[in-house]
């Protein structure tokens, strides 16, 4: 557990002259060099970045492909191949002995088109790297050191000997990635194509209106707090989710039963309280993966989105936690028709704290809309006297044409929602209408796979596989009246988004078949106050930004960059196993001494509970 060092921003040992040709016993220095560091390379490739293929015998078969080649437009100066660059490997991951390796002193890059395989961009580097051009490969770029660093079966830099070479190299590589992602050239009439005038800066940074981020309220550079783990137990197997409340209990929902957890504000802790899944008279489906508090947390909906191998459910179960059972199994239906849902949230992001409430929000793939437990004259259900499962009331919402591809929702304070989709856009509805979209915003090409958004509304959070999207809703309207894209169309020069990645040497360490789920604020439920953190899961990563820092538009992160701005200052919290799930619990549980509540990190066979300190408490 501990902070990322950015690990491979390590210095790679570099001098222009070797771009040139040189004297007679230089030369053969630098050969002793490359066949030294080429030996490490080797080893390299045995170890932690082996290949999978001999790309060798890969390049000498592009010969033989019918490949369409970008060609850089210009002459790069000292009489150099256009392409030249320098090629390097890390090695050694995150251990003392991690450092750079010259791979290859002279060689040349290029992107190919393979013509006979979907028309993809990839890149090659000499005859060790060939990779497709895409989100994947966490490309980085350090502008001052005219240097970039990429995952491709391995971590690896390339370095380039001038100015214009290295803008030239990003270029093609971001116009590359656009046409992969939208099978369009890259070009200005393509761009207001896929995003719309409203959102050219999106792909053109440098037109966006910023001053949103700029007035974001200002940040503090960071505070370089501690992460210590409080305590740490087991959390009995089998791990689905976590479901924190706000009041005396959280909770954990494994293969067996229900868990129940107390709150402290150290974290929590297991009070040996369980309600098992009988297979009989209570939960009768699949270990639920979806749990949803309400009623002032004295109650839980349960849900299996597996339903004949699809992530959808036709049921949920009603548990009373109080009496540890399940009171009653609820059906989906509409019109008469049975019918299915891919997730549920509460109305609000505070209503599970109600009573009284009644009401929840469900989400399939072309389906928005509100689930009401009482019949239509307004009265609770009998669930005694039912003889079959009882059907919630469609209590208002929307059945959209096929195509929206919903994934994900969240709700704000004041009940307006966030959708995030299969196609990456992401839709702003107000707590007023379920039918039409206030604002949408474009997809950068990966599937939004979870979403959230502040209590105020003001901030959108998007979870790709590979890196999050904070969106600022904020805008001025016509009148001069600042609104967020919840309650009206935002205009043009929407700002735009910020990157949130992992550098390529984590992204490498989190493992290949690793992907980021579960990107989230810290938890308020009162208004003027504001989330102070973000987290989100990868692997064997709980993942953790400082919000202020991320907008702040001085960060350093954000020198030096081409396209939209990616931060990568964040601390890791690692665990033996990949992470189910990592959550802050409620503000209420923050101490005066700490800037945030207590993170808890869940594994298939523990629970540990991490606070974020800069000194530590008595």
């Amino acid at each position: 557990m501990g902070t990322s060092q950015s690990r491979e921003g390590l210095e790679v040992s570099d001098s222009d002259s070797d771009y040139e040709q040189e004297h007679e016993h230089e030369h053969e220095h630098e050969e002793e060099e490359e066949e030294e560091n080429e030996q490490h390379y080797k080893d390299a490739q045995t170890t932690s970045a082996s290949h999978s293929t001999d790309l060798e015998d890969v390049d000498a078969k592009l010969k033989a492909l019918k490949l369409k080649y970008r060609t850089p437009s210009s002459s790069s100066a000292k009489s150099l191949p256009q392409n030249a660059v320098k090629l390097y490997l890390h090695i050694g991951g995150n251990t003392p002995n991690a450092k750079w390796i010259l791979s290859d002193k002279r060689t040349t890059y290029a992107f190919l088109k393979d013509t006979e395989n979907d028309d993809v961009w990839f890149l090659t580097v000499g005859s060790k790297v060939r990779a497709r051009v895409s989100s994947e490969m966490q490309l980085k770029m350090f502008g001052d050191q005219r240097r970039v660093d990429f995952v491709a079966d391995g971590v690896w830099a390339l370095k380039f000997p001038s100015d214009d070479t290295y803008r030239r190299f990003v270029t093609d590589f971001q116009n590359c990635m656009f046409e992969n992602v939208y099978g369009l050239e890259c070009t200005e009439e393509n761009k207001v194509k896929i995003y719309g005038k409203e959102f050219i800066g999106w792909v053109k940074p440098e037109a966006a209106d910023d001053s949103v981020w700029e007035d974001a309220a200002a940040a503090d550079g960071g505070r370089g707090n501690d992460l210590m783990e409080e305590f740490e137990e087991a959390a009995n197997g089998g791990v689905q989710t976590l479901t924190l409340g706000a009041l005396d209990n959280s909770f954990m929902v494994n293969d067996s039963g229900v868990h129940v957890y107390r709150n402290f504000d150290r974290g929590i802790h297991g009070k040996g309280v369980a309600v098992k899944f009988d297979g009989g008279g209570g939960f009768r489906q699949q270990t639920p993966n979806k749990a949803l508090l309400m009623r002032a947390e004295t109650n839980m909906m349960l849900m299996s989105p597996l339903n004949d191998g699809k992530p959808h459910a036709s049921k949920l179960n009603q548990l009373d936690i109080e009496t540890g059972k399940i009171v009653t199994e609820w059906k989906f239906e509409k019109d008469g028709a049975d019918i299915t849902m891919r997730d549920i949230t509460n109305d609000t992001k505070g209503s599970q704290l109600d009573p009284s409430e009644s009401t929840f929000l469900g989400l399939d793939d072309n389906r928005l809309c509100q689930w009401d437990m009482r019949e239509k004259k307004g009265i609770v259900q009998n669930i005694a006297t039912a003889s079959s499962s009882p059907v919630l009331h469609w209590s208002q919402g929307h059945q959209f044409s096929r195509g929206t591809n919903f994934q994900c929702f969240a709700t704000t304070g004041d009940g307006s929602i966030v959708v995030g989709s299969l196609d990456g856009k992401i839709r702003l509805y107000s707590n007023t209408s379920m039918r039409m979209a206030k604002t949408a915003f474009p997809g950068l090409g990966s599937p939004i796979t979870s979403v959230d958004v502040t209590y105020d509304g003001k901030w959108v959070l998007g979870t790709t596989d590979t890196y999050l999207v904070l969106i600022c809703t904020l805008f001025t309207d016509k009148d001069g009246k600042t609104k967020t894209g919840f309650s009206g169309r935002m205009g043009n020069r929407i700002p735009a988004p910020r990157l949130l990645k992992l550098t390529p040497l984590d992204s490498h360490l989190a493992g290949a078949s690793n992907k980021f789920h579960g990107g989230h604020f810290s938890w308020v439920t009162e208004n003027g106050k504001q989330e102070r953190h973000l987290v989100a899961t990868v692997g064997k990563f709980s993942v953790i930004w400082d919000f202020q820092q991320v907008k702040n538009s001085a960060h350093e992160c954000y020198r030096n960059q081409q396209g939209l701005k990616s931060c990568y200052c964040y601390k890791i919290v690692l665990k033996d196993e990949s992470i189910v799930e990592s959550r802050f619990m409620h503000d209420k549980f923050a101490v005066s001494d700490s800037p945030e509540a207590p993170l808890v990190v869940a594994t298939p066979m523990k629970v540990s509970s991490i606070s974020l300190s800069g000194k530590r408490r008595g």
